[in-house]
């Protein structure tokens, strides 16, 4: 995998709107973070756009992650925000640029769609929160977010889980949101898990879903071959007036119990304040035991 070099100060980053629209007034605590750790903020052209629901039309979206691809003085490039959207600019987007001058792309939720895509180039991204968020994250998220990007050490813990399978790895981290990594088999971006750990989280599906969605990922053998399971932050989840009977843990469990893999429920990342970096296509030791979780990426 191709790893992007890590920040500095003084380095310039881009932000970009891949789906969901949003305000200036919405931004600025985020920029005033990311200028008070020594960065230069660059907007897309089109970043405060608004087409629907959507931070401008299609090719407007294009344009701006092209451009933050294609300049070369941008070290980095943040999507603001989820929502919906990224997909449906997905096939349109040039990554040769990003190839030669490869730069950390950071976002979750609906942002797993490059994620995964790049994933397939060979590009290493970072699965994190986003600047919409950083007001409500803890202290925590934020602090591992800036010591990822700038490059310097950190280490995430879980606590304990009853659902727990013990087990240490080391190998590459893929992943993200189920409901798109769902959206996204037999596509040119569903992504390859074998010999790699997969990671899972999601937001606000019935349970029912989540049921669907885990049987299609065995189906079509993501289970079969990964060194590990991470289950992140399944969030505000669903029920029918007639309960589905297992709570959102209890039904991937159920399916992924017959696997001899090590498994952790609960890990701090996705929708959740306590939202923490997970390096996507980088080196990562994950540790499984009684007494919580520990991942360590280089």
């Amino acid at each position: 995998m191709i790893i992007p070099e890590y920040l500095k100060q003084g380095d310039k980053i881009g932000l970009v709107a891949t789906a969901r629209k949003i305000s200036k007034k919405e931004l600025n605590p985020a920029i005033n973070l990311l200028e008070s750790w020594g960065l230069q903020i660059f907007y897309g052209d089109n970043l405060f756009q608004e087409y629907n629901q959507f931070s401008g039309t299609i090719s407007q979206r294009v344009c701006d992650i092209q451009q933050m691809i294609d300049d070369d003085d941008i070290k980095a490039i943040f999507c603001v925000r989820g929502g919906y959207g990224t997909v449906q600019i997905i096939d349109l987007i040039n990554f040769d640029k990003l190839l030669k001058s490869p730069k950390w792309i950071i976002g979750y939720s609906d942002v797993t769609v490059l994620h995964s895509h790049m994933h397939n180039l060979g590009l290493s991204s970072m699965h994190a929160t986003m600047p919409i968020n950083f007001q409500e994250n803890t202290n925590e998220s934020i602090k591992n977010l800036h010591a990822a990007l700038f490059g310097l050490k950190y280490c995430i813990k879980a606590s304990a889980h009853r659902l727990n399978k013990y087990g240490t790895i080391e190998c590459e981290i893929v992943g993200g949101n189920l409901s798109i990594l769902y959206s996204l088999l037999g596509s040119s971006s569903d992504i390859d898990t074998a010999g790699k750990i997969l990671f899972l989280e999601d937001l606000d599906e019935y349970l029912y879903h989540i049921d669907r969605m885990i049987i299609n990922l065995k189906r079509n053998n993501k289970f079969q071959n990964i060194k590990a399971l991470i289950i992140g932050a399944m969030s505000n989840m669903n029920d029918n007036k007639i309960p589905f009977g297992l709570n959102a843990e209890e039904i991937i469990h159920m399916h992924i119990k017959e696997f001899n893999f090590p498994v952790c429920f609960g890990f701090p990342a996705g929708h959740i304040n306590n939202n923490q970096i997970i390096k996507l296509g980088v080196k990562s030791s994950l540790e499984i035991n009684a007494r919580g979780v520990v991942l360590r990426q280089e």
